[in-house]
């Protein structure tokens, strides 16, 4: 059972990470604030308390504390709390590189020179080993070697670089999101000048949800703190157990410097007193932390629902929502309410349950794609989620004035420079107008377009800007075509191509799917679905929250609740990765399985689909996270 201690219990918290904002004798930590401890609450108690008594020391002296977050929202929201005020600096930690690194343009373009030029040689020494130069993974990977030396050369002639925390970074001149992290982290690491700035400006920064930070820049983070240990408090709040994405660091609150300092937040402000007892469990052979609840709070309900893979899941669901209603007396449950929540722990399940597998699956597949597929900012496709999409929906309402904004806001030949540069204006303007109708045609008579129309008719009509992903995708299917028309290009030279070229394949499929795909998927990662995604429910809290739960739905390889809940054997590797003490699928899944669990405040009902149910129950009820009267299996 939980333990129950005073509410004040983690109030020290506070004053011993305030004592490590001390000017003159700096101290680093790493705080472990678990789900619903109240980790923003102490940041923002810590830095209140900190301006009171030395804001104005700092404005005087232009110092400033960063504050480092996962999210725009969470961004905007400490800084609210914060009243606006200008010494402290909250932003993602894409802004925050940017904002770091912005200014030294010959740093910059040589540190892309390097990179592109490592990059070339790796495609080059890999098209040297091709036994065919005419087939897809070839053709693929010979644009993508134009293209990266086109850029390389196209290097020297940027007088200044750009680069959009929120946008594509599409243009010659732009640096992507993955370059703006690495170039960062190489900075830090390898240049006492930077180290010099970025400690002189901000002695004290925070980095929340440190566990999910890029493992890159943690690490240069680290050396900075190293080397400047004497002038800077690097702060870092999180929880291991809550490292739901792989880029993180592992381990993160295990091998820190033996002169940090570990304070730990006991309480959990956020679920009844049932759900606790739940997520200690899940979590007890993993590390040693524990959380109580408030003194106040109700015992609150906790069921494990068991269905046969093959029902009818539906069906299943509402059954639940039923049964919950009557458990907890609390008829929302079967309500369409804001306030509960379905939570589907691989985001297959809601591609499949919302019809948008087609596009996504592709996609998902490829590990470097992930991250932006599930958060929304994959360039990629941010012409259809960000344009086309938009366009669309003004199209079906008829609203010309939407339309015109748009296109205004996004068509490179209708900018200022543009049109000043144009011998017609108005021939120009015409022009745009009819290429804006011969786009929108391809939805006429309630055709549902594939994505690689839209993406063509734009390509060729120069109407937007695409990404260069896309772009080669394009001209890839083009020179595929072109070659298989004058019989060059045979099929069966294709057996590499997975391998070789795994992005461009899974764009090129991704583009087989129709529009509704991106309608479908854009609701999903908005939030605007009953459905949660992880990247959504991180943070978040809700009343009532179903778990669902099935691997065969979810087919991700990253994950498995039937290893987890011992109805499949676990595999060779498995194995090894738990003998060897590393990270393993099972791992993964219990920590998924945490954060999931962790969001419901009153009432947590988990919806699990097996071959085995019975096996299953009695598996459930051999690890003592269930009472006998919570598990059932459902006919």
């Amino acid at each position: 059972m939980v333990q129950v201690a005073p509410n004040s219990i983690d109030d020290t918290v506070d004053d011993v990470i305030y004592d490590c904002l001390t000017p003159s004798a700096p101290k680093s930590f790493f705080l472990f604030a678990g789900a619903g401890s109240g980790k923003t609450r102490s940041l923002v108690n810590v830095l209140t308390k900190f301006k009171l008594n030395h804001g104005n020391r700092f404005r005087l002296l232009r110092k400033k504390v960063a504050i480092i977050t996962y999210t725009n929202a969470a961004a905007d929201e400490i800084t609210h709390r914060l009243d606006h005020d200008d010494i402290f600096v909250v932003s993602t930690i894409h802004s925050f590189s940017w904002e770091l690194v912005k200014n030294f343009t010959h740093d910059i373009r040589y540190w892309l020179k390097f990179n592109l030029s490592e990059e070339i040689k790796i495609l080059e020494e890999e098209q040297s080993k091709s036994r065919n130069l005419n087939n897809k993974t070839s053709i693929a990977r010979a644009l993508r070697i134009d293209s990266k030396k086109k850029r390389l050369v196209h290097l020297d002639n940027v007088v200044r670089f750009t680069y959009n925390p929120n946008g594509d970074n599409i243009t010659k001149d732009s640096i992507n999101h993955a370059e703006v992290i690495s170039m960062t982290a190489s900075f830090i690491q390898s240049k006492p000048l930077m180290q010099d700035i970025l400690t002189c400006k901000f002695p004290i920064i925070f980095v929340d949800e440190s566990q999910d930070t890029k493992k890159e820049l943690v690490d240069a983070l680290f050396t900075l703190q190293h080397a400047k240990r004497d002038c800077l408090t690097l702060g870092l709040f999180g929880d291991t157990m809550q490292r739901i994405y792989s880029d993180g660091k592992e381990n993160l609150g295990t091998e820190l410097p033996a002169d940090w300092l570990q304070p730990a937040k006991k309480m959990n402000h956020r679920s009844s007193k049932r759900i606790i007892n739940l997520i200690n469990d899940i979590r007890k052979n993993v590390d040693d932390q524990k959380q109580i609840p408030r003194t106040e709070q109700r015992d609150g309900y906790v069921r494990f629902f068991i269905a046969k893979r093959g029902s009818d899941k539906s069906a299943i669901e509402e059954n639940v929502c039923s049964e919950m209603a009557s458990v907890t007396a609390d008829q929302l449950w079967t309500t369409d309410t804001i306030d509960t929540k379905f939570l589907i722990l691989e985001h297959h399940m809601a591609a499949n349950r919302l019809s948008f597998m087609e596009f996504f699956e592709p996609l998902y597949r490829v590990d470097r794609f992930k991250t932006g597929l599930i958060d929304g900012s994959l360039s990629s496709i941010s012409l259809f989620t960000k344009i086309i999409l938009p366009l669309y929906d003004a199209h079906k309402r008829g609203d010309q004035f939407s339309i015109a904004r748009i296109v205004k806001a996004n068509a490179p030949s209708l900018t200022r420079e543009a049109l000043l540069a144009s011998v017609n204006q108005v021939d120009e303007i015409d022009m745009m107008g009819k290429k804006v109708r011969n786009l929108l045609d391809l939805w006429e008579g309630g055709r549902d377009p594939k994505l690689i129309e839209i993406a063509k008719e734009v390509y060729n009509s120069s109407l937007f800007q695409i990404s260069d992903n896309l772009s080669l995708v394009i001209s890839k299917e083009a020179r595929v075509n072109a070659l298989a028309k004058e019989k060059l290009h045979d099929a069966a030279d294709d057996e590499e191509e997975e391998v070789d070229d795994d992005l461009l394949v899974a764009l090129g499929n991704a583009l087989q799917a129709p529009f509704s795909c991106i309608i479908n998927y854009h609701k999903y990662i908005s939030e605007k679905s009953k459905f949660g995604t992880h990247q959504g429910v991180k943070g978040l809290e809700y009343p009532r929250v179903m778990v669902i739960i099935d691997d065969d739905e979810a087919r991700g390889f990253m994950f498995s609740y039937d290893k987890l809940f011992g109805t499949k054997d676990l595999s060779e590797t498995d194995k090894k990765n738990l003998e060897d003490r590393k990270e393993s699928g099972i791992d993964r899944t219990r920590r998924l399985f945490y954060v999931a669990c962790s969001r419901a405040k009153e009432s947590l009902a988990i919806v699990a689909y097996s071959d085995n149910p019975e096996m299953l129950k009695s598996n459930i009820l051999k690890f003592g996270w269930f009472h006998a009267g919570e598990v059932s299996v459902m006919e």
